[in-house]
């Protein structure tokens, strides 16, 4: 299985290209989409999209796992990131992906074994848990931290026993 995890914002998009399984994940790519405060949001909303499309056409995932969106206070703050968002849920359609969405206590909870952990936690982790040689940056991790939850939800799914009609 190869998938394209996403913690999607506007000017640190999140993303990771995994392949494998639960017990055996390989980090094909990983990094941030970074957008610079001076750059215009619709700017930014193409250049999520583009980089999305550009990874996708090179690695050719067969779905995208991606954060839901958090709560936030701030109307203005949820606008930005819904945008971000369905920029890149556009960018997952357009290349044919199925979409997986995962809250982000339950991605939390798949990487560190605690919903309410720190950023500083699950970069941690998802170093431990891939072999990584550093610390990824937060949105970094945060997209590792999604496709392992969806791998591991995979690999749940996959031994479910199918009801008898």
């Amino acid at each position: 299985m190869r998938i394209l995890a996403l913690d999607p914002s506007l000017r640190a998009t999140g993303y990771a290209i995994l392949e494998g399984t639960a017990e055996k994940p390989l980090v094909l790519t990983s990094g941030t989409i970074k957008n610079p405060a001076s750059r215009p949001s619709q700017e930014c909303l193409i250049e999520i999209h583009d980089r999305l499309t550009d990874l996708i056409s090179e690695h050719s995932p067969e779905a995208l796992a991606i954060e839901l969106i958090i709560y936030v206070q701030n109307t203005r703050t949820a606008v930005i990131l819904g945008a971000a968002r369905g920029v890149a849920l556009l960018a997952a359609a357009r290349g044919g992906l199925t979409i997986h969405e995962y809250p982000p206590k339950l991605v939390k909870k798949s990487a560190t074994g605690k919903g309410a952990a720190k950023k500083e936690q699950v970069a941690f982790m998802t170093r431990a848990l891939f072999g990584l040689r550093h610390n990824p940056a937060p949105d970094e991790a945060d997209a590792l931290a999604v496709g392992l939850t969806h791998l591991r939800r995979a690999a749940f799914s996959s031994r479910m026993i199918p009801a008898i009609s």
